[in-house]
């Protein structure tokens, strides 16, 4: 039976003091922990730990570090956040030209064009809530002004209201035979459809850590992204940076792939500054809890 009791902020600053965690100024820490809870930042201080079960600090372990990691973590997701938000409304706005002139405006819709119908319900049902709920002045007029019809306002009015996370799961149930799947993945730089899914959904799951201000340093991500054989644009040419199968679950390679995006969405773009600003703001948090390699920043992939 779970027995523990809930500490005031002296308390968690003792225990942590006891046990051994550097705090020199009790009155900042008091000011941190009473914004940031002590359960979120315990996921920075975690790997300061010599003795988990018993949370003994290594020697030397700082608070001031611990703060140094939380604070760089949530600049990379404000990082993240902006690359991905210029991936994403390129995914949306190709999906709407393509398939919308491919097929109709409601192609969305439409059973006949995607692969598993259960997981179609699913993402319109998610669509039927996001309109419901829209405070869109396009939406709300658009079902004042047509009343009589049943369908889901078209593809370039229904599709802005959606996630990263549905529009990316609507371009992976499309059936092969759909011409503007090829397309899109190639004016993405992905080639074919075989690789372009498993982007969408890292990227997707990426993007809701950041939107919900979840901890992106040393996490573990599902391995499951395919990287192409033989990138069309600029990639990693160094064996040693090339990331290998067993780090998958690591940021690193899923920032390349973010990079690798951008660079075709905004080319020239400063990515790769902003990331190597804030190794260097933080010169205290290890890049190798994110999977970096020692060299990344100089591979043409960065250098675009």
């Amino acid at each position: 039976m779970f027995s523990k009791k809930a500490l005031t902020i002296e308390e968690q600053i003792v225990q942590l003091q006891e046990r051994g965690l550097d705090i020199p100024n009790t009155n900042l820490a008091a000011k941190y922990l009473s914004n940031i809870s002590y359960y979120r930042l315990g996921e920075y201080w975690y790997v300061m730990q010599s003795d988990k079960e018993k949370h003994i600090f290594k020697t030397n372990s700082k608070f001031k570090d611990v703060v140094a990691l939380y604070n760089f973590d949530a600049e990379l997701r404000l990082l993240l956040f902006d690359v991905i938000e210029k991936i994403e409304i390129s995914l949306r706005t190709k999906l709407i030209y393509h398939l919308s002139h491919e097929f109709d405006p409601w192609w969305f819709q439409n059973f006949e064009l995607f692969s598993n119908s259960m997981a179609l319900v699913k993402t319109l049902s998610n669509l039927q809530e996001e309109l419901e709920r829209s405070k869109d002045v396009t939406i709300k007029n658009h079902f004042k002004n047509h009343r009589d019809d049943k369908r889901f306002p078209p593809a370039w009015k229904s599709l802005e209201q959606t996630s990263f996370g549905a529009l990316s799961k609507l371009y992976g149930n499309l059936k092969p035979t759909v011409k503007s799947k090829d397309l899109i993945a190639k004016e993405l730089g992905a080639v074919n459809h075989t690789y372009l899914p498993s982007w969408l959904q890292s990227i997707a799951q990426i993007r809701n850590y950041c939107a919900h201000h979840s901890r992106l340093w040393n996490r573990n991500l599902p391995g499951t992204v395919k990287i192409l054989p033989k990138p069309p644009f600029a990639w990693i040419t160094t064996d040693v940076n090339i990331p290998k199968q067993h780090e998958f679950s690591k940021l690193y390679v899923h920032m390349c792939l973010m990079k690798y995006l951008i660079n075709i969405i905004q080319p020239q773009n400063d990515f790769r500054e902003q990331l190597n600003g804030l190794f260097v703001k933080y010169n205290n948090v290890d890049p190798g809890a994110l999977g970096m390699k020692p060299d990344w920043f100089n591979e043409p992939l960065w250098n675009q």
